[in-house]
């Protein structure tokens, strides 16, 4: 090896290979320091948290129209993200196993998990033990379990199970708004069936949107098939979250993997140990997002809040007051900045709790109480109910590209709505804006309109060379549409 100093460099020549570092002796205390904090230390942290971080192996049994076994450890991440399952990959057992007989159980998948308690309570995902008919834990000292379901929220991707042992060396629990974007973080899990194998990242976004109820965490640690249900490890040796997901357009780890908060995942367990299931608030509102465009047309300012596309029958909002179009601004005095965070608001409130809802409604803001009540299954969406043709009405409506009539008495039933006209025909800005024949305007320039004489009037008011807002209902859902002119 050939050695050249250079001031604080130092260059070194070995085996044909360049390589140029810094020399930390000539640094400065405070240079130095900061040097240490951006090539961080991890051994610690894995002799403090890696006696906690456990290997989850599932095992089905086959049934007797089972076609095959497959590689158990890369279907668990093609089940869970929906690759197609590539044609080279085998799907039947080798000649030399021989065929599965019905009963018989065989492995499932494989994934990770770590200790929340000394007695034996374990967090994972729960697409890790979806479907197993047994789960296996294993722990760092080799000692193997088998494991009891206590619950597994679907909504959430949250499950807890539960080992017959003690003294288990459990995990601290983080703060999750301490966590800062651009520190790093460390995964503790089972790629690929790799027990106690160790990545590290820094963390790349919060409060990252790709589900209904979590904001996820996004890092740059390499997760792969395996990892699913270990933890994310802060420099303090506190668990933030679990490793759930990744994005990949190879299924393989390309640089963007996702979390969910611990904070969330703490709330969901607990219910789970509690009471072996998830209840969560809903009010009855089908909801969209709000655009910038909207915002300003219709005096909301920026783009926040949740529109109301829709509210179901009898549901707690209906009995509020909230009306579909109306934007939920405010949830018990939290603003919504985006629509994502009413479900999660909503979502975390106790059913029978009484809250308040701030909507905006024709440039006014309105506070309302609504009772929570429990989440339920979805109901479809009615469709409009067939009507009487009538003749449509033209008038300045058709500068807007629009040919409207009165709402028959069939639809205001069926709506459940005042008044408002329906779209018999629609061509240039308003077909470029989104409206369709059969649509049901009910309202323009955030001034309600029951009759075609109505938004005749309302039309009159505005001015024809600007953008105009227009509510409007399709079945049972309403949205928003800017009807532009031509230029």
């Amino acid at each position: 090896m050939f050695t050249v100093n250079l001031n604080r460099w130092r260059v070194y020549l070995f085996a044909g290979v360049l390589a140029l570092t810094v020399s930390t002796a000539t640094l400065s205390p405070s240079r130095a320091w900061a040097q240490a904090r951006v090539l961080p230390d991890f051994t610690d942290l894995v002799e403090q948290v890696g006696p906690s971080v456990v290997n989850i192996r599932t095992l089905e049994k086959v049934k007797p129209s089972a076609s095959g076994n497959a590689d158990e450890q890369m279907l668990e991440f093609f089940r869970r993200f929906g690759i197609p399952v590539p044609p080279n990959m085998p799907r039947s057992p080798r000649p030399d196993r021989g065929q599965p007989q019905p009963d018989e159980e065989q492995p499932r998948g494989v994934g990770s998990g770590f200790i929340l308690t000394p007695d034996g309570y374990v967090m994972t995902n729960a697409h890790v033990v979806d479907g197993a008919d047994e789960v296996l834990v294993t722990l760092p000292d080799k000692r193997e379990f088998k494991a009891k379901l206590i619950g597994a929220d679907k909504r959430s991707d949250v499950a807890v199970v539960k080992i017959e042992a003690t003294g288990l060396p459990a995990v601290k629990i983080g703060d999750i708004s301490r966590l800062k974007v651009g520190e790093w973080v460390m995964a503790i899990g089972s790629p690929f069936g790799l027990e106690n194998t160790v990545t590290a990242g820094i963390v790349s976004a919060k409060q990252r949107d790709t589900g209904d109820y979590l904001p996820f965490i996004q890092t740059d640690v390499a997760i792969n098939p395996g990892n699913s249900g270990g933890p994310l490890i802060n420099m303090r040796g506190e668990v933030v979250g679990i490793n759930s997901q990744i994005y990949s357009r190879s299924g393989g780890f390309q640089g963007i993997s996702f979390s969910i908060p611990i904070d969330e995942a703490t709330r969901v367990s607990d219910q789970l140990r509690s009471s072996g299931k998830v209840t969560r608030g809903r009010i009855g509102v089908q909801i969209d997002q709000v655009s910038k465009d909207v915002a300003e047309s219709i005096g909301l300012g920026k783009a926040q809040g949740a529109l109301v596309r829709g509210v179901e029958s009898g549901a707690p909002a209906e009995k509020a007051g909230i009306e579909a179009g109306d934007i939920i601004t405010r949830f018990d005095g939290k603003p919504i900045e985006k629509s994502s965070d009413l479900p999660r608001m909503v979502g975390n409130v106790k059913p029978g709790t009484r809250s308040t809802v701030t909507v905006f409604r024709r440039g006014a803001l309105k506070e309302l109480s609504v009772v929570i009540a429990e989440v339920e299954p979805e109901k479809p969406v009615r469709k409009a109910a067939a009507s009487e043709p009538k003749a449509p009405v033209a008038g300045p409506a058709q500068a807007l590209g629009l040919m409207v009539s009165d709402l028959p008495d069939a639809l205001k039933k069926e709506f459940k709505i005042k008044g408002g006209v329906k779209v018999d025909a629609v061509d240039g800005p308003a077909l470029r804006a989104g409206i369709r024949e059969g649509d049901v305007i009910v309202a323009i320039a955030n001034i309600e309109i029951a009759t075609v004489k109505e938004f005749e009037g309302a039309l009159a008011k505005i001015d024809k060379s600007k953008a105009v807002n227009v509510l409007f209902r399709r079945g049972e859902l309403a949205q928003y549409a800017l009807i532009r002119p031509m230029r």
